[in-house]
């Protein structure tokens, strides 16, 4: 049998990795009839069927997973070896594909990318901004951004925040109208700004105090997915919102929002850049994860002007 060449094998991980010719297409920069070709003629060397197709999936056979298990630390060794000798090549240099929420993008922005632009300007950092939560490898990104504690087991986190706090806020005039809850029981009594999370489900709002845990299903006449538009919401009166604090800070520092339930929110909790664990780390992304690790700690939408 002719051994099969680097090239191949390396594509053929990514099409068995992200289960799709078109996302491996992308990330090896080929067209996916051109990888369905060269996989076919790998199989053919190898003798073997490497990968089940349809018109709409493919997935390995058990002798693709066999080799991709094998392939995967193969592979990442040899990068590791390779980038071994990236401090003798000069300059860093490639680009870092990230997934963030609108806050942590913001903080991004504000915090690490300067920094990457002075301490790396061959370094391209490619944002995507989406609130959905996405597998970060199938999607082709090299990192994403999470709170830490809903981050994946198997993913390294780099902490990029100080700890944040949800809150329940309210404007004056609501509160006025309504009354102020005591306890979270006393929700169900309140118009609620629903928050929907991607997957179309409604998010539950989680309280603790001296022990006791609670989770309230939020109901009232606004349904949002946006933390910056439930803000709005709240400050026009439709109602509570439940958000993260420095959404909330500079209305509620304004006069415009009032905090309520303060005594039964949660621990506060860290965001955090997170990564493969089981890769090679290229020099690009470990420069973007340097600078997240040096970056002071600050909390997300901080004011720039406080």
């Amino acid at each position: 049998m002719a051994r099969p060449s680097l090239n191949d094998l390396a594509a053929f991980v990514a099409v068995a990795t992200h289960r799709s010719f078109r996302r491996a297409a992308d990330e090896l920069g080929t067209a996916p009839s051109t990888l369905s070709h060269a996989m076919r003629a790998l199989e053919e060397r190898m003798g073997v069927r490497l990968l089940n197709r349809t018109t709409r999936s493919v997935s390995p056979t058990e002798a693709g997973t066999r080799l991709l298990g094998h392939l995967q630390g193969a592979l990442a060794s040899l990068d590791a070896a390779l980038e071994s000798v990236a401090d003798f090549r000069g300059r860093v240099t490639g680009t870092v594909r990230v997934n963030a929420p609108r806050l942590a993008a913001a903080m991004l922005v504000r915090d690490v990318l300067p920094a990457m632009a002075d301490r790396f300007p061959d370094v391209t950092v490619d944002l995507v901004v989406e609130g959905e939560l996405v597998d970060i490898v199938s999607a082709g990104f090299d990192a994403g951004v999470r709170l830490i504690e809903s981050i994946p087991k198997d993913m390294i986190a780099v902490p990029m925040s100080a700890p944040m706090r949800f809150v329940c806020v309210a404007s004056p005039v609501y509160l006025g109208r309504a009354g102020t809850p005591g306890t979270p029981d006393e929700l169900t009594r309140h118009r609620c700004i629903g928050h929907r999370m991607p997957s179309g489900k409604l998010y539950r709002w989680e309280f603790a105090r001296g022990g006791t845990t609670l989770v309230v299903d939020a109901a009232g006449p606004v349904v949002l997915d946006d933390e910056a538009l439930m803000v709005e919401a709240a400050v026009k009166g439709l109602g509570i919102a439940y958000v993260p604090e420095p959404a909330a800070a500079p209305d509620i520092a304004a006069g415009r929002l009032v905090e309520v339930l303060a005594p039964w929110m949660a621990d506060a909790e860290a965001i955090a850049v997170y990564y493969p664990g089981h890769r090679a780390v290229p020099p690009a992304l470990r420069a973007f994860l340097d600078v997240v690790r040096e970056t002071p700690k600050s909390p997300p939408l901080a004011p720039a002007s406080a």
